[in-house]
């Protein structure tokens, strides 16, 4: 690294047939020294990104800002924060100007303090504030060449950056081999792809660079070359004297190989002890000079700088190669055995940095070894608590690999699944791990861990049924030592994975071996497994006794950095009406997940944001994310939960009266649910189709659906979606003569108390029992419903009650009141798009004589408030991926949104929509 971005030293040459790559280049850094900005720039290996980047570098430093420049190091691509470091590092004097929770963030990540550590976002935020508070003097340009090879967590934590600078004065400029793959999230951040040069500008590259060369030796050179920079200035270099003048040029060179030679062979030239020393700067990666000086000393250095392959920094004091591929032919070169050595002497120098030590000694390490595979172990836990599941997974299989127990070995690797599984959502590569920890355990069941993370498999990916994932994780906690502990997390773990699988199961007997083993932890039950359970297994029965502490717990989750935390808390929210206060945390979750490529938590933060989206009547953005939900789920294996996505996307079909959309995606959930035993998306389809019967006054069909969720006259035990349909079944009952059975449910859903639970039980509860009463005992008790507080959170529920409401007034020859109920449902059904309701509702009111007009309504006041921002940022001109990035949408949805937003607008393409915008009263 150059820490004030200085180029090696020398006199700069000019760039031939740079000029486009240089202007644009150029116009980046004077932009971004204004406004901020970033920019990556992708090409070939030796295609001239790193020049431009050292251009980059000194007009920035020409203009009077600073510069910061770090690289990715193959050997500190498992280490976390090893690349955060490097760029940090020469800032890391602002630190103490920081916000506590920022310093001391950063100090934990970069491994310059103790201490508990933060969140990845938390990180991240903090990152980008040091880098702020270093530009207010100046202007800041960051430079990081060679992106593959950062570290995941710090490829995370600069991919936030990157898109973050916008207003700043901050430049970042990164580089990376076109092909290769990166944790930098580089969707968001602009790019541009360096090509090879053109046949003119590589011929007068090559004439200036060796002008020496026959014409038919450089004819030949150019066509092997193909424009590539590097191989244009190295090749000849490669070439005798006699070769150079035309004789005995090898018929064959093919391009990488020949230029992995050229770099081998001017590392071959070196003395031993000069290779050695290189061999050691490779292997340390951070360019240390100290760590040379203990390994062989810096005499030896003067041959390879003589040589052009490395270079000293005058700032940073560190060791810098001046092309990747010189390293990796160092490491060629070596014999293994030496590899073995360096490694051994890194750990015995690095003795005070565990992580280093740790995976110094496992690759200098042969033979299993308890020891090394317990440090790696170590180096696991601390890595994924700080928020890197990948490079925790790496360390745990290759502790695996050195840990001399079967039993150890299987444990390992399980772990490794179970990350993959819960974490990463990479379910593709969890069976072959499971199998690979079971023959590493002699075919034996295996661990706690590896039921666990088989469990998360067959429940997310849906390849087994249910029981079998039950019975394979009962099993495994009954071999457990009892009494089970309490502050092991795989064990909680466990516990909350067989709770997921009881509640989509729907049948009670399961959930009595996780209540047994509930008993059996100790020294106490943590509290938020206890609410989980009391409010997901019978919410109707248990759930009003939890809501005090879950209160509690939702209050909470503004500090909330465990994103895993803040889902168990929304899935716990789920049947008693609190994802509304925890919507804010699921953003940040969504957002997180995105930018930590945290692919489980992404989806399901979805998975709650669209249950809540429909309960608040935001159908239109619920629509646009639940296709994209789906086609993530789609997309790596997530089976369960993209059935999860078919059922939101059925509600609001069934809502707005599309019965072949309702049918098509009911009948899928059900194809797929029922041989796999998930009796919750049975329960789903049958809300669906209850409520499109409904809808459509099929009064028959909706008793049967509702019937199939539970029984008239009782709420079904643990079945929470029992809870969805209550008014549902009440008032299909009484369409179709059966009052007794609506009198029996209404009064079942009365006394299980459930109208403590939330405003939305409250005023179904009474409205059902307004809808069974008898017509004088029916107008007080649909006021009792409406006056309940807070019930506006559910606009379509409270809708569906007026209509109820004003249908009974009607009955009783109370046409005012009547036509005022049923004129307010209109309203809310025609704003959803509720369309077989505001039907209903219009006959209703036709029949007051009052007519209503068959239209709904249109403009830009029946746009929804991101609709109408959407709307505003696609008409100021700004592109869909553009509107995406401000909005933290995906391009997909913001399409999705706009393709919605064109009819009720009545135009058919963006240039129309600033026109149809033009009365929009401001926001």
């Amino acid at each position: 690294m150059n820490g004030d971005g200085s180029s090696p030293a020398g006199p700069a040459e000019p760039l031939v047939g740079r000029d486009h790559d240089l202007g644009l280049v150029r116009g980046f850094v004077e932009e971004a020294m204004v406004s901020g900005g970033a920019l990556l720039l992708s090409g070939d290996a030796g295609v001239g990104k790193t020049v431009l980047l050292d251009a980059a570098a000194g007009q920035a430093r020409g203009t009077g800002a600073r510069v910061v420049r770090a690289a990715g190091v193959e050997f500190e691509s498992t280490m976390s924060f090893a690349g955060l470091h490097q760029v940090l590092q020469p800032l890391l004097g602002g630190l103490d100007q920081l916000p506590d929770p920022y310093r001391t963030a950063l100090n934990v990540a970069l491994g310059l303090d103790q201490g508990a550590p933060s969140d990845q976002l938390l990180v991240s935020n903090a990152a980008l504030t040091l880098l702020v508070q270093a530009a207010v003097e100046r202007p800041l340009l960051v430079i990081v060449d060679d992106l593959p090879w950062l570290d995941r967590a710090s490829a995370v934590v600069l991919g936030f950056v990157a898109r973050r600078l916008g207003g700043s004065r901050i430049g970042f400029l990164g580089a990376y081999r076109s092909g290769e793959g990166t944790f930098f999230e580089r969707g968001g951040v602009p790019h541009h792809d360096v090509q090879p040069l053109d046949t003119t500008a590589a011929a007068a590259l090559i004439q200036a660079r060796s002008p020496s060369l026959a014409p038919r030796v450089r004819d030949r050179l150019l066509a092997e070359a193909q424009g590539n920079p590097l191989a244009l200035l190295e090749l000849p270099v490669a070439l005798s004297g006699a070769q150079r003048s035309g004789a005995d040029v090898p018929e064959l060179l093919p391009l990488s190989r020949r230029l992995q030679a050229v770099f081998a062979s001017r590392v071959e030239e070196l003395p031993a002890a000069t290779r050695l020393l290189l061999l050691y700067a490779v292997l340390d990666g951070t360019g240390d000079l100290a760590v040379l000086t203990a390994g062989t000393g810096m005499d030896d250095l003067a041959d390879a700088e003589r040589a052009g392959l490395v270079h000293v920094d005058e700032v940073t004091g560190r060791l810098a190669f001046r092309h990747p591929l010189t390293r990796s032919a160092v490491v060629e070169l070596s014999t293994s055995e030496q590899r073995r050595e360096v490694h051994r002497a890194l750990a015995e120098f690095g003795a005070d940095r565990p992580e280093r030590r740790a995976w110094h000694l496992a690759h200098a390490t042969v033979e299993p070894t308890e020891d090394v595979a317990s440090l790696l172990e170590a180096v696991a836990r601390d890595t994924v608590r700080r928020g890197d599941a990948g490079g925790a997974i790496a360390a745990l299989l290759r502790a695996a690999e050195l840990s001399p127990r079967g039993y150890e070995r299987s444990r390992r690797i399980a772990e490794a699944a179970y990350l993959g599984a819960d974490l990463t959502g990479d379910l593709r590569d969890v069976p072959r791990l499971l199998e690979e920890a079971r023959l590493a355990d002699g075919g034996r069941a295996g661990p706690l861990v590896a039921a666990v993370a088989a469990a998360h498999h067959i429940l997310l990916s849906g390849e087994g049924d249910l029981d079998t994932a039950h019975r394979l994780l009962v099993g495994a906690i009954d071999m457990q030592h009892q009494p089970y502990d309490a502050t092991d997390p795989t064990m909680v773990d466990a516990l909350y994975t067989l709770a997921w699988l009881c509640q989509s199961s729907q049948r009670a007997e399961l959930w009595k071996p996780l209540h047994r083993a509930l008993g059996l932890l100790k020294p106490e039950v943590p509290d938020q497994l206890a609410l989980t359970v009391a409010t997901m297994a019978d919410p109707a029965r248990t759930g009003p006794a939890a809501l005090g502490k879950l209160d509690e717990a939702i209050a909470s989750l503004d500090r909330e950095a465990d994103p895993v935390r803040v889902i168990r808390i929304a899935m716990t929210s789920l049947y008693v009406d609190r994802l509304p206060a925890c919507r804010t945390a699921l953003r940040r979750v969504l957002r997180d997940g995105r930018d930590n490529s945290s692919l489980t938590v992404e989806i399901q933060g979805l998975v709650y944001l669209g249950r809540d989206h429909f309960a608040a009547g935001e159908w239109d953005e619920l629509e646009a994310q639940a296709a994209q939900g789906r086609d993530l789920g789609e997309a790596h294996s997530y089976q369960l939960l993209s059935t999860e996505f078919l059922y939101q996307r059925a509600l609001v079909a069934a809502a707005r009266g599309d019965e072949a959309a309702t049918r098509a995606l009911t009948d899928e959930m059900t194809l797929w649910a029922t041989p796999r035993g998930v009796g919750s998306y049975l329960s789903c389809a049958s809300h669906a189709r209850a409520l499109a019967a409904l809808g459509k006054g099929r009064f028959e069909d909706a008793y049967r659906h509702a019937c199939a969720i539970s029984r008239a006259g009782e709420l079904a035990s643990h079945v929470p979606p029992a809870l969805l349909v209550v008014m549902d079944l009440v008032e299909a009952a009484v369409r179709t003569g059966r009052t007794s059975e609506a009198t029996a449910h209404a009064t079942a859903a009365r006394d299980a108390g459930i109208a403590a639970i939330s405003p939305r039980l409250a005023l179904l509860v009474r409205a059902s029992e307004a809808i069974a009463a008898v017509d004088h005992d029916a107008i007080g008790l649909f006021e009792e419903a409406l006056a309940v507080p807070g019930t506006d959170r559910w606009p379509f529920e409270l809708a569906r009650v007026r209509l109820a409401y004003g249908e009974r007034l009607r009955r009783v020859k109370s046409t005012t009141e009547a036509r005022t109920q049923l004129a307010d449902a209109i309203d809310t059904f025609e704003r959803l798009g509720a369309r077989p309701w505001t039907a209903r509702a219009g006959n209703e009111l036709r029949a007051t004589g009052l007519s209503v007009g068959a239209a709904g309504v249109t403009g830009p006041a029946s746009l929804t408030p991101q609709q109408r921002e959407i709307a505003l940022l696609a008409a100021a001109g700004l592109t869909n991926k553009q509107i995406a990035e401000r909005l933290f949408l995906s391009p997909r949805t913001v399409a999705a949104h706009l393709r919605q937003l064109f009819p009720k607008l009545g135009v058919a393409s963006r240039a129309a929509l600033r026109d149809a915008l033009a009365d929009l009263p401001p926001k």
